[in-house]
């Protein structure tokens, strides 16, 4: 089983789809990272050699930031964004959706489940 990034590669997948599952790596920085290195797109995963295992990790290491990394810069930028005030911060602090979709309808996976609201019992009370 390959890993590189702390990621277990997924076994029996193909090589480009595999290095998908790294945090920071997409499908066309899998399929620039197989060329560059002259690796077949249709190898699977556990049929990697070694060699191959830690050229891919080099490059991973050198020419991108994945995993850790990434997400602290991400969280960090997010950060900042709140700290300034920012109309996007905002709406990150009040978790609501940021990108200017609409919130009187949908919205749902942002703004978590429906809180419904609390009904008294009405009508004539007999004695």
């Amino acid at each position: 089983m390959a890993r590189i990034s702390g990621v277990d590669l997924p076994k029996n997948k193909r090589v480009e789809i595999g290095l998908t599952y790294i945090y920071g790596i997409g499908k066309s920085t899998s399929m620039h990272i197989v060329s560059k290195l002259n690796i077949d797109p249709n190898t699977k995963t556990d049929q990697l050699t070694e060699s191959e295992v830690n050229s891919i990790r080099k490059v991973i290491d050198s020419d991108y930031r994945v995993e850790g990394e990434l997400r602290t810069e991400v969280s960090m930028n997010i950060k900042r964004l709140m700290d300034l005030g920012a109309y996007r911060g905002l709406r990150h602090r009040k978790s609501l959706p940021v990108r200017g979709q609409r919130t009187s309808t949908n919205a749902r996976t942002r703004k978590g489940p429906r809180r419904s609201a609390v009904k008294k019992k009405g009508g004539i009370r007999k004695k």
